[in-house]
């Protein structure tokens, strides 16, 4: 069901793909550098810590082919799992939390797996009320993605590197867009008030220190409203996903 990581995947694969762009100039950079030079002992110890803790993180993840939950018939793999624990794993790493204590490890499997069936609903919903992609819908947003890169060739090579492949790119961009059209259309909210915006910005200018100045409301008024229409959106979804588990039959393995 890699489906299901459609729109995390797309992230991935527009950072992991300029990452492969500029390997060249990267390499060109070292290469510039003299030969003797050698990794401090801090960078040496500091690699050696974040290899420590990839191996500890790896440990968590199951077999790519175990079941790990069936939800209204349909069974979710390990694969699937391991692709949204990873990205649980990094939310707690940039919270400054280590995601290998036994306390987060704990909480990670289970988010991990709430957020697996909770998509796993929304996309038999998408499917169930007949929503697809459109052929112009996915190529207009592989053309987004390839914009990225000088050429085609370049495109196609960090595609390669990547290890995926055109057809499983445009299945998972159609998966997206199935996805991003069943929430904005079936998921609705209450527009952000101006009263709300400007508790949101009170609370925020509040907390600045002595020697920072907040900026106008006037000026981030947009930033706000949009942080705002997110935070509510993220809440009713949360609790539409809630709603579909009343009515599912949800079985989880691990």
């Amino acid at each position: 069901m890699k489906k299901l990581m459609s729109a995390l995947l797309i992230t991935i694969m527009a950072i992991a793909l300029a990452a492969c762009g500029n390997g060249e100039e990267a390499k060109k950079q070292s290469e510039d550098k003299p030969k003797t030079e050698e990794k401090s002992k801090e960078q040496q110890e500091q690699a050696k810590q974040m290899e420590e803790m990839q191996k500890k993180m790896d440990k968590q993840k199951v077999d790519k082919d175990k079941v790990v939950a069936v939800v209204n018939d349909e069974k979710l793999k390990g694969e699937d799992y391991n692709n949204i624990l990873t990205s649980s794993q990094m939310q707690f790493q940039q919270m400054g939390q280590d995601p290998t204590s036994e306390k987060a490890a704990e909480q990670i499997k289970k988010q991990t797996i709430d957020s697996l069936v909770g998509q796993t609903l929304l996309m038999q919903q998408a499917d169930e009320k007949g929503y697809k992609a459109t052929d112009e819908e996915i190529n207009k947003q592989l053309d987004q993605v390839k914009k990225k890169y000088k050429s085609d060739k370049e495109f196609e090579k960090a595609m390669k590197e990547a290890g995926f492949s055109m057809e499983e790119l445009k299945t998972q961009v159609a998966e997206n867009i199935k996805y991003t059209n069943y929430v904005e259309k079936e998921i609705k909210v209450d527009e952000v008030t101006e009263e709300e915006m400007k508790k949101f910005y009170d609370q925020f200018a509040s907390q600045q220190g002595k020697d920072q100045k907040a900026p106008k409301f006037e000026e981030v008024k947009p930033q706000i409203k949009t942080q705002l229409e997110q935070q509510k959106k993220q809440e009713k979804l949360v609790q539409h996903v809630e709603e579909l588990k009343e009515n599912a039959k949800v079985d989880v393995k691990i």
